[in-house]
């Protein structure tokens, strides 16, 4: 498998040195990347680079992200394989040289502002992570979906280390919280989109990729105020993250694999052990829901039952579909697990070659 490399020659002659490396990766299906990547180059007016990971995109979305490299000088990393959130993060990390680091989830609508709002936060506070406010669904930028939160471990009287996780204002509407909202520091900021400052990667190292597809802002927020760092919540940087279903066949498995039921355990006991967490009823219930299905159910199975019974939906139905689509997913992540690591692999001595290539045009 490959990582290739495309990029416009950069203008040497402009003065303004970006102070941002904006670095896009895939978060679960590819049917948002034109929506997204085209409210990004109109609504970025602070300069900035721009690293597209594009992670096993199907043909025509690989084609258009290389149309548009060309069109609008950014750089693109290509794995031929789905990627773990935190290795495609690490992916674009490695090749950000700048102050500052943006990391935006390929499902992301921005508002006009939004970067020029998130360096300044971090310019005028000193902040370590800086996170928007965080809207979800369309219509856009109308329904919090994340305006800071809470995120740190407490002990009990038994002597057990406990999770504290708390979302603030999800699910509120912005026209009736706005004008209440304050620049101000917080615990947590997630990865739809978030901007740090690179220097904390010198102390932290690279994400850590065996949080491979939840909770890994949660780990990382924490990690960053371990080491003394600052965690900001900047409402007047707007961004919107647009949820599937997934809109087409070609996401599916993508989809499939990054909300399986195995990398949601492993990523829940990696949580676990590396914090040292007691197995209470915050990690019970996120494994009920996991017994369930919830997220493919919600998104795969229900909108496939409703449009078979014509509109209607039928629970008997999902629930008969909800073990063969579980099979179906151990399958999927058994086969990704056996190749994956070969893949990786081959990938880094590819990128190496291509990275050398490109620096000696």
């Amino acid at each position: 498998m490959t990582i290739s490399i495309a990029q416009k020659p950069s203008d040497s002659s402009s003065l303004e040195q970006p102070s941002v490396t904006i670095v896009i990766v895939p978060r679960e299906r590819f049917s948002c990347t034109q929506q997204s990547l085209e409210s990004v180059l109109a609504h970025t007016q602070f300069p900035y680079r721009l690293i597209y990971v594009d992670g096993n995109s199907p043909a025509p979305v690989r084609d258009y992200l290389r149309q548009q490299a060309i069109a609008h000088d950014f750089q693109i990393v290509r794995t031929e394989y789905y990627p773990y959130p935190n290795h495609a993060r690490n992916l674009g990390l490695s090749k950000a040289k700048t102050e500052y680091v943006v990391f935006l989830d390929n499902d992301v609508i921005v508002s006009p502002n939004w970067l020029t709002a998130l360096v300044e936060c971090a310019k005028t506070t000193g902040a370590t992570v800086v996170g928007p406010l965080m809207c979800q669904y369309e219509p856009i930028h109308e329904v919090v979906h994340f305006a800071g939160g809470e995120s740190h471990i407490w002990t009990d009287k038994t002597g057990q280390q406990r999770l504290r996780e708390k979302m603030y204002h999800q699910g509120k509407r912005v026209a009736n919280i706005r004008d209440r909202l304050q620049q101000t520091q917080t615990e947590l900021a997630e990865f739809h989109c978030v901007l740090v400052r690179r220097s904390i990667f010198d102390q932290l190292g690279a994400l850590d990729e065996e949080m491979l597809n939840t909770k890994e802002h949660l780990d990382f927020c924490m990690s960053v105020r371990q080491l003394g760092g600052t965690v900001y919540f900047e409402p007047d940087s707007i961004v919107t993250y647009v949820p599937g279903p997934p809109l087409e066949w070609s996401d599916l498995h993508f989809y499939m694999l990054r909300w399986s039921d195995a990398w949601t355990m492993r990523s829940l006991k990696r949580l676990r052990s590396k914090w040292n967490l007691a197995e209470d009823s915050y990690f019970k219930t996120k494994y009920k829901k996991l017994q369930k299905g919830w997220r493919r159910r919600g998104t795969i199975i229900s909108p496939f039952v409703t449009k078979l019974t014509l509109g209607l939906g039928s629970g008997k139905i999902e629930s008969v579909l909800v073990r063969p689509e579980r099979m179906l997913n151990r399958t999927l992540t058994t086969r990704h697990a056996k190749h994956h690591s070969a893949q990786q692999q081959d990938s880094q001595v590819l990128m190496e070659a291509s990275t050398a290539s490109y620096a000696k045009r």
